[in-house]
């Protein structure tokens, strides 16, 4: 990648971060909080997750065995503000089950970063974003979480294709930056904050602090 190219991904950061500041992303209370987050808010919104990491808080818990102890309609129950809270409630037990297999978080985190995704995504219900969100926000790894906000921003930038797969786009990210977490958090966390914003599916153009560098052919007011 030519040294230009990567400085147009750093001209998106300092726009950005200059139009909406630090975000401080993830919000948690601990690293297992952040895993049990990222299951979560498949398919939903963060608000939604929020309630149900407190029906799980209320009731202490919050813990891989705790959450096991539960029959799953009862752990259904807590979940149902999240979404799909069957198809969730099984998820989640899944992945109880192999952290608890794994010798929980200090005995994953002495793993390499490949090992640990590779592991995270033979458990059934976890993609790659999902996997990523723990390797980044949990895990503290060097990963660039790609999902659709990031997609749909750098493609109408005309910096990357849209048919491009995940792995695809990430290896392009990671190549552009140099390797930070904290960098890699933030931008991401940026991204998702413009993309609700801004760079919505039908795209509110005016006040976007990107627009001067982007190609899609949108009007001021966003009318398309």
């Amino acid at each position: 990648m030519l040294k230009r190219d990567r400085q147009r991904f750093y001209k998106v950061y300092e726009r950005l971060i200059q139009r909406y500041g630090e975000q401080h992303w993830w919000p948690a209370d601990s690293p297992f909080e952040v895993m049990v987050g990222a299951i979560l808010t498949q398919n939903t919104n963060w608000t939604n997750v929020e309630r149900a990491l407190e029906n799980l808080k209320a009731r202490s818990s919050l813990d891989a065995r705790q959450i096991l102890e539960h029959e799953h309609e009862v752990l259904a129950g807590f979940l149902k503000p999240s979404g799909y809270f069957n198809v969730k409630a099984i998820r989640l037990t899944t992945f109880c089950r192999w952290y608890i297999e794994q010798g929980g978080f200090e005995k994953i985190d002495r793993e390499q970063t490949q090992q640990i995704r590779e592991s995270l995504l033979a458990i059934k219900g976890i993609g790659p974003e999902t996997a990523d969100d723990i390797l980044l926000y949990a895990f503290k790894r060097p990963v660039f979480v790609i999902d659709a906000y990031t997609r749909r921003i750098f493609s109408r930038l005309g910096f990357v294709s849209d048919d491009l797969s995940y792995e695809q786009l990430q290896q392009i990210f990671e190549q552009a930056l140099e390797t930070d977490v904290a960098m890699f958090n933030e931008y991401h966390a940026l991204i998702v904050r413009h993309g609700k914003t801004h760079c919505r599916t039908v795209p509110q153009c005016t006040g976007c602090s990107l627009k001067t560098l982007c190609r899609y052919p949108a009007s001021s007011d966003g009318s398309g």
